[in-house]
């Protein structure tokens, strides 16, 4: 299980108007005596923007600290948290690191309602969360999500909703699925989805135009989505420990393809002429999906059925990375041939860093 820190922008600027008491091993009593003797002192409260009470002993946050009605910044990471309650709503939270606590999903506030247009940065990072917070998808300036070192199973469908988000880490988790849906986040720009049990991403990854690292090492992976050669702006992909074997696809059992398919794939071939009026919408609807075979000496067309083939690619003339690839037929598999989907003049944007070993 691989841990994760808060590295955003947001988080470091820590030069004024701030309370430090982090690394005391002050527990719970004690922190809500120290932050009552501020705010007893006259406006002394409303002076403090950060607050830093990570490393200490604390199990719940002191109702006192909604007192400081100016906080920006709450760090309270490497305590024993085992809830987080709606203490700050009067706070104008712009960054709340809560990593490695014993946070669970029923322990998290219900909404995140008073903070959701001001919380830029959220760090849930090495708590005990079983599934994806539905309450942080209501954030909608959120910049910085980490959620890695839990036991989050599913990524939702609903991700699309945090599109403000530049940073994504959700590695060292127990998740399967990638969502179509993470393809509408088109201001990330790092995404870590590594040490989870992942078999394939989506080929809506090729909408992310501004991203510059992908780690999904330690996964299922067998193959990689071809559009992945779009993302100019990656300059490192780390896939090292994933299952990313050749696995050809002559021996694979393939249903004959339907009667429509057969004949969809004819009107395609010969470009036979069709007209509105004379054929039900339906039909015009499903010729229109239709797919090319990536063999460019092959005219073909498919529909539904398809071949799976798989196709190494060269990336910084070193590594070679298989990209998944869709045939019309397995004869289209023998002899040599590059895909469409390889631009000869794609060296200029490789990837300059990519990690397998």
């Amino acid at each position: 299980m691989e841990c994760y820190t808060s590295d955003s922008c947001d988080s470091d600027s820590r030069e004024q108007k701030t309370l430090d008491l982090s690394s005391r091993v002050l527990d719970s009593i004690t922190i809500s005596a120290e932050l009552q003797c501020i705010i007893d002192e006259k406006d002394c409260a409303e002076n403090y923007e950060i607050i830093l009470l990570y490393s200490n002993r604390i199990k719940a946050l002191p109702e006192s600290i909604n007192r400081f009605c100016n906080l920006k910044i709450l760090d309270v990471s490497n305590n024993r948290l085992a809830i987080l309650p709606d203490l700050l709503r009067n706070c104008p939270l712009t960054s709340l690191i809560a990593k490695h606590n014993q946070l669970t999903n029923e322990s998290l506030p219900k909404s995140f309602f008073s903070t959701r247009n001001t919380l830029r940065e959220l760090n849930l990072s090495g708590n005990q969360l079983n599934f994806f917070p539905e309450q942080v998808l209501d954030l909608n300036s959120l910049r910085y999500l980490y959620l890695g070192g839990n036991r989050i199973v599913n990524i939702p469908k609903d991700i699309w909703k945090l599109n403000s988000l530049q940073i994504l880490s959700i590695g060292g988790n127990q998740i399967i699925e990638v969502p179509e849906s993470v393809g509408a986040l088109t201001s990330l720009q790092a995404l870590v989805l590594s040490d989870n049990f992942i078999e394939q991403l989506p080929a809506s990854i090729a909408n992310l135009k501004q991203l510059r690292s992908l780690l999904i090492h330690k996964n299922k992976l067998k193959t990689l989505p071809p559009q992945i050669i779009k993302l100019k702006c990656l300059s490192e992909l780390s896939l090292r420990d994933n299952p990313l074997v050749v696995r050809f696809v002559k021996d694979m059992t393939l249903q004959p393809p339907s009667l429509l398919e057969l004949a969809g794939r004819n009107i395609k071939l010969y470009e036979i002429p069709i007209r509105v009026g004379e054929v039900p919408l339906t039909l015009i609807k499903y010729l229109k999906a239709a797919e090319r075979c990536v063999n460019p000496k092959c005219k073909g067309v498919f529909f539904d059925n398809r071949v799976e083939h798989i196709k190494f690619v060269d990336f910084c003339g070193k590594y070679r990375i298989p990209l998944l690839q869709y045939l019309c037929s397995s004869k289209c598999i023998t002899g040599s041939w590059e895909s469409r989907e390889v631009d000869s003049n794609t060296n200029t944007h490789m990837m300059r860093k990519v990690l397998l070993g």
